[in-house]
């Protein structure tokens, strides 16, 4: 129920933060719900292997080379959602970094704590 719960709250925040940013587009929520169950799907295959291999950036950049993995992950997410557009490189960064933040806080509010 708590995988179900996360990717409900992906998905509304995902597509609430393409009606704020013009780079980012869904064609509907279905769309976003989509995005959701992929980026889950790339988050648990392609970004470990996507880590390893950008480890020595990330180490050089202090962590900040981990924005640019999840900018890619969306970029890829993107290729894969016939249904999404983002724009470019720098709103795929935009819309990683503020859907990190905010599904962050949305989960940290409706977790029961476990």
């Amino acid at each position: 129920m708590n995988l179900i719960i996360r990717l409900l709250i992906t998905a509304i925040v995902a597509y609430l933060l393409t009606k704020v940013l013009p780079g980012v587009h869904f064609e509907g929520f279905s769309s976003a719900i989509i995005f959701a169950i992929v980026l889950g799907v790339l988050n648990i295959f392609v970004k470990p292997i996507l880590g390893l291999f950008g480890l020595p950036l990330t180490i050089i950049t202090l962590g900040l080379f981990a924005l640019v993995i999840n900018a890619v992950i969306i970029l890829i997410a993107d290729y894969f959602i016939d249904s999404m557009v983002v724009d470019g490189f720098w709103w795929a960064l935009i819309f990683s970094v503020l859907l990190s933040f905010v599904t962050s806080l949305a989960n940290s509010m409706f977790s029961d704590g476990e």
